[in-house]
């Protein structure tokens, strides 16, 4: 198996000129937004922030929503909308595959708002729509959240990430303008265990990846915290301390052997991921918010 070192993940530069601008477009155009959408993955809330997004978004109002939840681990998801209330940001769970929790998400927009929108009638300007703006890294879904808010393919989709592109104003249903920004990541990943997590969801393009340590380092962590899910998915009737030898478990078991009787490792570990992200694993999370309360405080 070719296990390499996890610099591959760790140090990727992985910042084409696009996302430098669209950082540049966040900036220009945050004074026109009255809300920011802040887009993250439910599975990898923390993980799939970008570290600039606090100092890009200062003081204006936000809703954090938690998309693909559908995948999350419901109860974790829960400490995660707690978590992010003690901080004063409402977070709201969505599955943008069947819209479900998106008329909550415009509700909250509308909220955060309404301060804003009283004050210009008060100041007798005519009452306008709520104007929005969603940020996320890529491959967190904010076409198909596009699409299904204005019920038309205003935003090109597709299964790769990075492929929403440009700058384009849509109208919601309801009261709600939003401008659509392509996702923006930071220039590389100072803490391995964001570059895996990232991996591990699609964040990254496999092709700059060396998969089959990528799949290694997810099932480590499912027999650590979702060993009946990985159990019971995989037929596995014994976990070993060796990762290795637990991934190799899951390839007998699935056929995936070449002739002669050797693993075939490159289409163990892409069976592996395409299941784990599709959720048919069973429905996980890949961090906590106890693991982050004590840096916050801090």
């Amino acid at each position: 198996m070719n296990i390499k070192c996890v610099v591959i993940v760790v140090h990727i530069n992985w910042y084409p000129g696009h996302m430098k601008k669209t950082k540049e477009l966040i900036q220009e155009n945050l004074k026109l937004v009255d809300v920011v959408i802040e887009l993250l993955d439910a599975r990898i809330p923390m993980s799939s922030r970008n570290p600039q997004i606090d100092e890009l978004v200062e003081r204006k109002p936000r809703v954090i929503v938690l998309n693909k939840s559908d995948l999350a681990d419901p109860q974790v998801t829960r400490r995660w909308i707690n978590y992010f209330a003690a901080q004063g940001i409402n977070a709201i769970p969505v599955n943008s595959m069947t819209g479900e929790g998106l008329d909550k998400m415009t509700a909250l927009v509308e909220a955060a708002a309404k301060e804003k929108m009283d004050a210009l009638v008060n100041k007798g300007m005519r009452k306008r729509a709520v104007r929005s703006m969603i940020v996320g890294i890529p491959n967190v879904g904010k076409s198909s959240i596009i699409n299904r808010l204005t019920g038309k393919k205003s935003a090109k989709t597709g299964d790769k990430p990075g492929v929403t592109k440009g700058k384009q104003w849509v109208r919601l249903r309801g009261n709600i303008e939003l401008l659509d920004t392509p996702g923006i990541l930071w220039p590389k990943f100072e803490d391995q265990q964001v570059g895996f997590k990232l991996a591990f969801t699609g964040a990254i393009k496999d092709e700059v990846l060396d998969i089959e340590t990528i799949a290694l380092h997810l099932v480590a962590y499912l027999v650590r915290e979702y060993t009946d899910q990985i159990q019971e998915r995989y037929k596995l009737s014994e976990i070993f301390q060796e990762d290795l030898e637990n991934l190799e478990g899951i390839a007998k078991n699935r056929g995936c052997i070449f002739s002669g009787g050797r693993i075939d490792y490159a289409r163990t570990a892409n069976l592996i991921l395409d299941e784990f992200r599709s959720g048919k694993i069973g429905k996980i999370t890949l961090e906590k918010p106890e693991d982050y309360i004590s840096t916050i405080e801090a």
